[in-house]
């Protein structure tokens, strides 16, 4: 899979099969889709192309909206579409001045002259170009001028998309990690760089790597203990992570802080990819430092048991 974050930069596609959407989650439903264009790009000889935005288009027409909450990052979506068998993906810088385009211009300038597709896998309600003034009514009707056919994704299919990625949010905001994920059809993911923390792990045994995460967008599942792997390094462990504002040490903050089974090595200003698995318990305050050492020994015991 090519992956492309320049325009400028972008080859000649082969009879181009293209679709455009945030595929937040890259959920099962959208997996269908991909799978759909795919089968189109072999029909044509081609390639398939999945166009997305970064930053998402609701972050710079609506900066004041804080309710925006992604299931996955723009490199953790690339990351996941690595599964999935696209030929190319390409992440456009999302503008003030992009938005503003009509939409001939987004056809014409950006579609057609970057991608001269053969076929457009396309949603029945997507809208495009200044004020969201084009959709699928236009892009049929300019067919005849540009040479290539639109896909309709109907409505039934949207709509259970955004069904599903509500209820994705839901379960992970619920902690509800194991009923996400089977929407998904994968793992949900969390990457961060891993930063000092207050070193309380390594004392009583479990050192843990506290990761920094870009929270302002992406959705952070319910307090409490995970089973998950984390990648890094081309090799995958099993551990345990913890979300939450540690109420034992007085903490104030949201921590998220995870400990690596068999692994040894500094981690410090490293990228880890957690992949959540299941659910342990809740956070919970306990009466003392003892105590707290004590239930994390049992969490790491039921860890093992989910990720067996």
């Amino acid at each position: 899979m090519r992956v492309f974050q320049n325009l400028a930069t972008l080859p000649k596609f082969k009879n181009a099969v293209i679709t455009i959407g945030s595929y937040d989650g890259l959920h099962a439903g959208h997996q269908q889709i991909i799978q759909r264009l795919n089968d189109l790009a072999k029909e044509e000889g081609g390639e398939s192309v999945l166009i997305t935005f970064h930053p998402h288009p609701r972050l710079v027409l609506v900066p004041d909206d804080t309710s925006l909450k992604l299931i996955t990052s723009v490199n953790e979506k690339i990351e996941v579409l690595k599964r999935y068998g696209v030929d190319n993906v390409v992440v456009v810088p999302f503008t003030k001045a992009f938005s503003e385009q009509t939409p001939l211009e987004y056809v014409r300038d950006f579609l057609v002259k970057y991608f001269e597709p053969k076929r457009i896998v396309i949603g029945y309600d997507h809208r495009f170009g200044n004020k969201r003034a084009g959709g699928i009514e236009l892009l049929k009707e300019l067919t005849f001028l540009f040479n290539y056919q639109v896909e309709e994704i109907e409505k039934h299919e949207v709509d259970d998309i955004a069904v599903s990625s509500s209820k994705i949010r839901k379960a992970l905001l619920e902690g509800k990690i194991e009923k996400a994920n089977s929407f998904l059809n994968h793992p949900f993911t969390l990457t961060g760089h891993v930063v000092h923390g207050k070193k309380i792990g390594t004392e009583i045994g479990y050192p843990t790597a506290n990761l920094e995460v870009e929270r302002q967008n992406k959705i952070i599942p319910k307090a409490g203990i995970y089973a998950v792997y984390v990648l890094f390094n081309d090799a995958r462990y099993k551990a345990m992570l913890y979300i939450g504002n540690r109420p034992t040490l007085n903490g104030q903050d949201q921590s998220i802080e995870v400990n690596l089974f068999d692994f040894k090595g500094d981690l410090y200003g490293k990228t880890l990819c957690v992949e959540f698995i299941a659910h342990v318990r809740e956070d919970a305050k306990f009466d003392s430092l003892e105590g707290l050492t004590t239930q994390i020994a049992k969490d790491k015991i039921e860890t093992l048991k989910k990720l067996a």
